[in-house]
């Protein structure tokens, strides 16, 4: 896949990305947006692509009518490159659960620029979060079965955050939140010197 530094991009794709800039989570805590992202031609290539064994690039990043329809219907289509460290993690959860994650339409990378996400920080927009709705033939729709898989998602490491069930903010009581933080994958080839106006 080909990493772009976003800096770099139109005016009117950097003002819905935001590329560097600080944007405040519901604590007030402030984190830099994602800056290097893997571009993406067309909807047919992002379904192609296999980040793991089990999991393609078009499951993280399809979304719904509430994003941004610059961001969604013109391509080329831009996401974080830490999608490629989510997949991963996904990938040991479904090791560990030995089934299928089904990740929700939405469920993976939400630009700033997303209905849900303005004026708040989201793992979502780093795309280091994905909402899951089922594994295997099981709905996580209740709060025993989203208590059971979110004890499995956070065997994996403390790395790994997870929304409690219920029905108050910061908890869900019809899919799992799983996240990484505010992950920021830099490829080694790229520099992070300011680059040259685009």
């Amino acid at each position: 896949m080909r990493v772009v530094d976003a800096l770099t991009l139109s005016p009117k794709r950097r003002a819905l990305l935001k590329p560097g800039e600080f944007h405040a989570d519901p604590n007030g805590n402030r984190h830099r947006l994602p800056r290097f992202f893997y571009e993406i031609e067309t909807w047919a290539e992002a379904k192609q692509i296999k980040l793991t064994a089990h999991f393609f690039l078009s499951e993280l990043m399809s979304v719904d009518c509430r994003e941004a329809r610059a961001i969604f219907r013109q391509a080329p289509q831009y996401i974080p490159c830490a999608v490629s460290v989510l997949a991963r993690y996904l990938e040991e959860f479904r090791a560990r659960v030995d089934a299928p994650v089904c990740v929700s339409v939405n469920g993976g990378y939400r630009s700033p620029a997303h209905a849900r996400n303005l004026n708040r920080a989201t793992p979502h927009q780093w795309a280091a979060a994905a909402d899951i709705y089922r594994v295997g033939e099981n709905w996580l729709d209740s709060q025993k079965t989203i208590e059971r898989y979110a004890k499995i998602a956070e065997s994996i490491g403390p790395e790994v955050h997870v929304k409690p069930f219920g029905h108050g903010a910061g908890e869900n009581d019809d899919h799992l939140h799983i996240d990484l933080g505010y992950l920021t994958l830099i490829p080694g080839n790229c520099n992070e010197d300011e680059p040259p106006n685009p």
